[in-house]
């Protein structure tokens, strides 16, 4: 089985009731709460005990349990309130976009999440690499050939939203496959929280992350695409 830690539930639990308005019953969170752990696979979500009971519904009743201990949430009559204390949980670790504006790389334009995986792409094409988008469910993935196995870098790009999905991510294929993990950020405040997270939650991959600027990714793209023609001469092999 693949369950993530009991910890690890507290925050998609608060996020889910919040973005339901505040209250929801714990049925209906039992599936949505899956695909924040892509690690879990079918038959983990549906392992039961001797007595026919479901292992992550139990998984997700002890966090709720947890949560309420913590007066984040409320449990009454099956359906779970988030608290104001849990709001400021949430608050506190979802990274909150700012307006585009205050958002721009240097070039003055903002960055979408669909351009920062083009840039990877062209990126990894011009250091040699067979780069794609959305490969199974990572946002940018480059292997050494079309038909190599292994992933050697993998790429997650979080402009806006909560960090800690992408972060699940990167950790299933840093120790699925031991690849090189990255993380695209929109700028230096994002940066900072995604080293909170990294040493706190995620302090297993903290020194196999390298966090990326939306800015960083935009000067590199651009100087490397300036200079492709003498880099395809440098890497060509023989």
């Amino acid at each position: 089985m693949s369950f993530p830690e009991i910890t690890r539930l507290e925050l998609p639990i608060l996020q889910e009731l919040k973005a339901t308005g505040g209250s929801d019953q714990p049925r209906y969170l039992y599936d949505r709460l899956v695909r924040y752990f892509p690690q879990m696979t079918p038959t983990d979500a549906a392992e039961r005990n001797a007595a026919g009971r479901s292992l992550w519904h139990a998984r997700v009743q002890r966090a709720g349990k947890q949560l309420e201990t913590l007066g984040e949430i409320r449990r009454q009559q099956n359906l779970w309130r988030v608290t104001p204390r849990g709001l400021r949980r949430v608050e506190a670790e979802a990274l909150q976009p700012e307006p585009a504006t205050k958002r721009t790389p240097k070039s003055g334009k903002t960055l979408s999440h669909k351009e920062a995986q083009q840039m990877l792409v062209e990126i990894g094409q011009v250091l040699g690499r067979y780069a794609e988008t959305e490969f199974d469910h990572y946002d940018v993935v480059w292997r050494d050939s079309a038909s190599a196995p292994r992933l050697s870098h993998v790429f997650e790009v979080q402009i806006s939203g909560s960090v800690d999905s992408a972060l699940t991510r990167l950790k299933q294929a840093y120790e699925t496959q031991r690849s090189k993990i990255f993380l695209v950020v929109a700028d230096e405040r994002d940066k900072r929280f995604a080293g909170r997270r990294l040493s706190g939650s995620f302090h297993e991959i903290w020194e196999a992350v390298t966090v990326i600027g939306a800015g960083e990714l935009q000067q590199l793209h651009d100087a490397l695409l300036a200079r492709k023609t003498l880099l395809a001469a440098l890497l060509a092999r023989r």
